[in-house]
């Protein structure tokens, strides 16, 4: 039993494998931020989505992170803001963030086309890190 285990998590880790290089990090950052971001943030990254007109909150220019820091991306709060860590008011509450349960408890639904056993921690961490890493691109120069 404990070899068929050791097999299947090996085949596993095979076909994630196959799976993500197929989908490069830039794939996934864009797929991610198109799918829970673009509605506030809008396309460009500049705070003017569809959401923009409708709350209260002001939206923030994602494209304007680094030159807010200093010039440095700030990589940790980035990730925090959308991991639910960091309170964002327009995000919902610390109890329940809007994409922290995004990020774990629907990760399976979200991407159905790979298999289930591959939305982990490690997986989702990876999902969070390319959507940093797409809004870093975003950055003003």
């Amino acid at each position: 039993m404990k070899a068929f285990k050791t097999g299947a998590l090996l085949l596993g880790a095979a076909l994630m494998t196959t799976a993500m290089t197929a989908a490069t990090a830039d794939d996934v950052g864009k797929r991610e931020y198109s799918n829970n971001c673009v509605a506030c943030h809008g396309v460009s990254g500049k705070g003017d989505g569809p959401y923009a007109g409708i709350i209260s909150t002001k939206i923030a220019d994602l494209t304007m992170l680094q030159k807010a820091n200093g010039g440095v991306f700030p990589f940790n709060r980035v990730y925090e803001m959308i991991d639910g860590r960091e309170a964002v008011p327009a995000h919902g509450s610390r109890d329940m963030p809007i994409w922290g349960n995004e990020y774990n408890d629907k990760a399976a639904e979200y991407y159905m086309d790979y298999p289930r056993e591959f939305n982990t921690a490690g997986f989702i961490r990876g999902r969070i890190l390319a959507l940093v890493n797409y809004i870093y691109e975003l950055q003003e120069k």
